[in-house]
């Protein structure tokens, strides 16, 4: 019943499209467009081209931390693979990024109930003490108890936050929890706190903590940031409750050299009669240093080369170029992102639409747009296709994702092409992003879908902008 009424609606959207049209041609082609379309999404079902793609980056190259030794083995890796897949082109453009050394992390309760605590350097924290820090523990429920926090009850203490993060499907959770690890430093620092942790952004109860990124302010002294398992954050959350004289040793040795040059990395197929026009799918290179970087975002790198690929090998090209961009340093601030879209300001009124993956490797269920609202029923009826990879419409309220969010500021159609991510917070920067997190039937799902969306909207005639 379930394939018979997604049939149903396949063929009704098609018929209604078709309505708005009375010339023939366009009839035509727009049925050739979605056979197309219906052979990519067999062939993408059918192949294994994506995990081992993701395989490769993970085993080959493994955590790939932005101005790493490792980051520049990874962009070696996506030039040399983006080459052998047969892209018609091949390039990287210069990103500069901040260089930060994790160093080690460790902490342990000193009284009243002595014991270790596992937990990790937020990214870009500073160092403490090479002997480390000793002070008692203040907890607050959430970052905006800390802002209300009187001075006197924080000064010369560590602040703890013991925010738990909710599981959605769409990952909401993560939205209401990791405004604690971005600016929660700076707020403590504001009131005189020697450090601070927090219980980690992530879903799961395993014994690993969530590393991210976090700020500072130049004008508030920078104290040192770590995040605490799950775990050991219940654990230091009983002892408060029998206690309020608990303090823990912290010691943490993170190292700031400086910067370095890294790559973006794009590939592109160039389109057969609009070549200058672009589609563009996006994932990012780097991950954190914790886990090998499977699902965030290996799995999105494999994704978006896979389904480039499948529309290269095409008897014939899509109008438009398909351009694969593998942005460095998303996980430090979206500085490839940054430097792409300064790097193509001229040129990017000619991005038709643009999608990234970067959400895990779970199937997607929902293709959001951000398009001009006069056109976005008729952008739907164009995707109805995606119905055979059980993919269902959504609004027109998309981001697209990550890098490619910084774009609908510049006039550029987005897509949000959404992935179940109830289980992505789970490992979610922890040492626990590993392949075997990977899905391979999922993650094949998700090439047959971004495959049908762009070569779809690559062959579209309509006008996506001015986006609202």
């Amino acid at each position: 019943m379930r394939n018979y009424m997604r049939n149903t609606l396949t063929i009704f959207a098609a018929s209604l499209l078709l309505g708005w049209f009375s010339n023939g041609s366009y009839a035509t082609t727009y049925e050739a467009n979605q056979k197309v379309a219906e052979s990519l999404n067999s062939k993408a079902q059918q192949s294994d081209l994506a995990y081992k793609i993701a395989e490769s980056l993970t085993v080959e190259i493994g955590p790939r931390l932005a101005g790493s030794a490792e980051d520049l083995l990874a962009v070696d890796w996506a030039t040399a693979k983006l080459q052998s897949l047969g892209f018609d082109k091949v390039y990287k453009e210069p990103v500069v990024v901040p260089v930060w050394q994790r160093g080690s992390a460790s902490a342990r309760v000193v009284a009243p109930y002595p014991q270790p605590l596992v937990l990790t350097a937020l990214g870009g924290s500073v160092a403490t003490p090479e002997k480390g820090l000793t002070a008692n523990i203040v907890r607050f429920d959430n970052l905006n108890a800390l802002k209300h926090a009187n001075k006197k009850n924080v000064e010369g203490k560590i602040v703890f936050i013991d925010q738990k993060t909710e599981r959605f499907k769409t990952g909401a959770g993560y939205g209401k929890t990791v405004g604690a690890r971005v600016n929660g430093a700076v707020e403590a620092a504001k009131l005189g706190a020697v450090a601070i942790v927090i219980r980690s952004i992530g879903t799961d109860s395993d014994r690993m903590p969530h590393t991210g990124m976090m700020r500072y302010d130049d004008d508030v002294t920078k104290i040192p940031a770590a995040a605490l398992s799950a775990p050991d954050a219940d654990q230091l959350t009983a002892m408060l409750a029998r206690s309020q004289d608990v303090s823990i040793q912290l010691t943490l040795t993170p190292k700031d050299l400086g910067t370095m040059t890294t790559y973006n990395v794009i590939g592109e197929f160039t389109g057969a009669t609009k070549p200058d026009e672009i589609v563009l799918l996006g994932a990012h290179l780097d991950s954190w240093d914790e886990g090998t970087g499977a699902i965030d975002d290996a799995s999105g790198v494999a994704i978006v080369t896979a389904a480039a690929k499948l529309i290269g090998e095409l008897p014939e090209r899509p109008a438009r170029t398909i351009r694969v961009v593998l942005f460095a340093a998303e996980e430090i601030g979206m500085i490839g992102g940054k430097a792409y879209v300064e790097q193509h300001k001229a040129e990017l009124s000619k991005h038709y639409i643009a999608a990234e993956s970067d959400f895990g490797a779970g199937p997607i269920y929902r293709a959001d747009l951000r398009v001009a609202p006069a056109v976005f029923s008729q952008a739907q009826q164009l995707l109805a296709p995606l119905a055979h990879a059980d993919v269902e419409q959504g609004d027109n309220n998309a981001r697209g994702g990550s890098e490619v969010s910084l774009l609908p500021a510049h006039g550029v159609p987005v897509a949000s092409l959404r992935q179940d991510g109830r289980d992505y917070f789970d490992y979610h920067h922890t040492p626990n992003d590993t392949l075997d997190k990977i899905d391979p039937a999922a993650l094949a799902q998700n090439v047959a879908v971004y495959a049908q969306f762009a070569y779809l909207m690559a062959q579209s005639s309509l006008e996506l902008r001015p986006i609202k």
